[in-house]
């Protein structure tokens, strides 16, 4: 059995996403972060960065006991190696999932999270801020759809990880200030993403686990303001 700490944000999205497309057994352990339950001890103990998702697998195949991982692209990185699916195991096929894969992470999430935060949660509207990261946005749809100009899904013919990935993350494109008319093979690759029926499920699983998704100003203090000496560091 695997444990999946979740909420429903991007980066929960994608693990949900892949426990459907390969049909695993999981159970999932809502972590409201809008209540600060990502703070709780217990829950530090297997993401000591206090984000979901996190994942517990039972049954790891060294056999020697829970195995916990935080971080969603780690997450995905070792289902895939543990199933077997998702990601090619020739070097170059890998390699070019793996690539994309860091990509998202390094770049389209933290970039369009930033545009998230100042664009609607920032308490003050700041101009440069925002549009400094709806600018950067554009920028990283403008790399993906060069990069689907000839190619089925991110890392070639095969949906991968990689897909899984970045989806989430294109899924609020409105608030993001974004106009996805304007990024014809990234459209063409994301209805083909979200015509799949395990991501159907990943997302209506998400609507009956959070069905009032809206930061008020306490949650707000606990999603955005933390510090070290607040979170027990």
């Amino acid at each position: 059995m695997l444990d999946l700490y979740y909420w429903t944000t991007p980066n929960g999205h994608k693990i949900t996403i892949f426990m459907e497309e390969a049909q695993l057994p999981y159970k999932i352990i809502p972590v409201n972060i809008s209540k600060g339950e990502q703070f709780q001890p217990d829950f530090l103990k297997i993401a000591p960065n206090n984000r979901i998702p996190a994942l517990v697998d039972h049954a790891p195949a060294d056999g020697n006991g829970p195995l916990s991982i935080f971080e969603s692209g780690a997450i995905l990185l070792y289902l895939a190696e543990k199933t077997g699916r998702f990601l090619p195991s020739d070097v170059r096929g890998r390699t070019e999932v793996l690539q994309w894969l860091f990509w998202q992470m390094a770049g389209l999430g933290p970039m369009a999270g930033q545009n998230h935060h100042f664009g609607l949660y920032a308490p003050e509207k700041i101009p440069y801020s925002i549009d400094r990261y709806v600018k950067e946005t554009n920028r990283l749809y403008g790399v993906l759809n060069r990069r689907l100009a000839d190619r089925e899904f991110i890392a070639g013919a095969e949906y991968s990880i990689a897909d899984m990935a970045a989806y989430p993350w294109i899924v609020p494109w409105k608030r993001q200030q974004q106009n996805i008319d304007d990024f014809p093979h990234l459209k063409r690759w994301f209805e083909a993403v979200l015509g799949r029926p395990a991501v159907g499920r990943a997302y209506r699983l998400a609507e009956e686990i959070n069905i009032a998704p809206t930061v008020t100003e306490a949650s707000r203090a606990l999603l955005f303001g933390q510090s070290a000496s607040q979170t027990g560091c």
